[in-house]
């Protein structure tokens, strides 16, 4: 089975940038939809954005888009989130998700493979 792993994540200023990346251990990962989700504690994960397995299509929360842009790398077995103009609402865990199903899906629930989570810190 796929294993993910995300890196990149720290402490940023608002209105800063950071990417994230999700490096899969296997070439299986060009088979999945990948998503990236965001949890605070005591909350749900929440979705964050969403690409098909040869990156043609792409879909993001309304609270993210025009900020943050998902792409992949399927030589790279690694899905990135290029997130721009940070603020501290975007303070979170951020985790990467593998999603065997062909179309896009928000819900955490679906996802099949998970990684570990990096946390991503915005400060005033």
């Amino acid at each position: 089975q796929v294993q993910l792993v995300e890196s990149g994540g720290g402490l940023v200023q608002a209105g800063g940038s950071l990417r994230l990346s999700c490096a899969a251990s296997s070439d299986t990962f060009r088979r999945y939809a990948m998503g990236w989700f965001r949890q605070a504690p005591g909350k749900e994960r929440e979705f964050v954005s969403a690409i098909t397995w040869n990156g043609g299509t792409t879909r993001y929360a309304d609270s993210v888009k025009g900020r943050f842009t998902i792409s992949r790398d399927n030589a790279k077995n690694t899905v990135y989130l290029q997130m721009n103009s940070l603020n501290i609402e975007d303070t979170d865990i951020y985790f990467c998700a593998a999603d065997a199903a062909v179309i896009l899906r928000t819900s955490a629930g679906v996802y099949d493979i998970w990684g570990q989570g990096t946390q991503v810190t915005v400060s005033s």
